[in-house]
């Protein structure tokens, strides 16, 4: 596993990306060892990365596709999260909380056939019928447009496990310090273009950080699909 102090050193100078398509192309020089490679696929956590993972997908001739996660909410404090599901019927759940807050099982089993559902709606949406792709054994490349608080990524990573990937990486052009450092202790790496102090925001290292819509993502899906 790569540490901090030699990812960091690694890292630009702060700047600002254009946009999503720059930093792309940005990040997919920090992952050039990879390129070509049948053993390897780049995963998208949709919306916002899949612009960002188009363009390190192409760059490195490797297929593409999208990692849903959708967060398993607690009844009634919905913000609270329990757990997670995701793409390819992977699913995280927090047992400590659980336990706590002792939530009845069919109280568990209504919130997860609901999100269950909209899962599906949007992997259809944005892979039709495409057979979803087959990770045993591949290192996978996870993209995001970048990390603040991790939670997102964090979940992924963890259900992405459960489709026994010989390899996760993270790849992200910017990232929160502490973040970075948090997702090193359960990805096998993390690459990122920069990791900046202070952070703030994702948003503010991009000029264009316009919301991606469905329809980006189904367009982006269908060209990395033909091509």
């Amino acid at each position: 596993m790569q540490n901090a102090s030699s990812d960091r050193a690694r890292c630009d100078a702060p700047r600002a990306f254009r946009d999503r398509r720059e930093a792309g192309e940005l990040l997919a020089s920090r992952l050039r060892r990879f390129a070509n490679r049948d053993d390897v696929v780049v995963l998208a956590l949709p919306r916002g990365g899949v612009p960002v993972a188009y363009e390190v997908a192409r760059d490195l001739g490797l297929p593409l596709d999208v990692f849903t996660v959708r967060k398993l909410g607690v009844p009634g404090h919905e913000e609270f999260a329990m757990g997670a599901i995701a793409s390819g019927g992977a699913q995280v759940l927090n047992f400590e909380a659980l336990d706590m807050l002792r939530i009845p099982r069919a109280s568990i089993v209504h919130v997860v056939d609901e999100e269950r559902r909209e899962l599906a709606r949007r992997e259809h949406l944005y892979r039709d019928s495409r057979p979803y792709p087959v990770l045993d054994g591949k290192t996978v490349i996870l993209v995001d447009d970048g990390l603040a608080t991790g939670a997102s990524m964090l979940v992924a990573v963890l259900a992405l496990r459960q489709k026994h990937p010989s390899r996760v990486v993270v790849a992200v052009p910017v990232a929160a310090p502490d973040v970075a450092d948090l997702l090193r202790r359960h990805a096998d790496e993390v690459v990122c273009y920069m990791t900046p102090e202070p952070f703030s925001s994702v948003g503010s290292w991009y000029e264009d950080f316009s919301q991606v819509a469905d329809d980006d993502v189904r367009a982006l899906l269908n060209r990395a699909a033909a091509r």
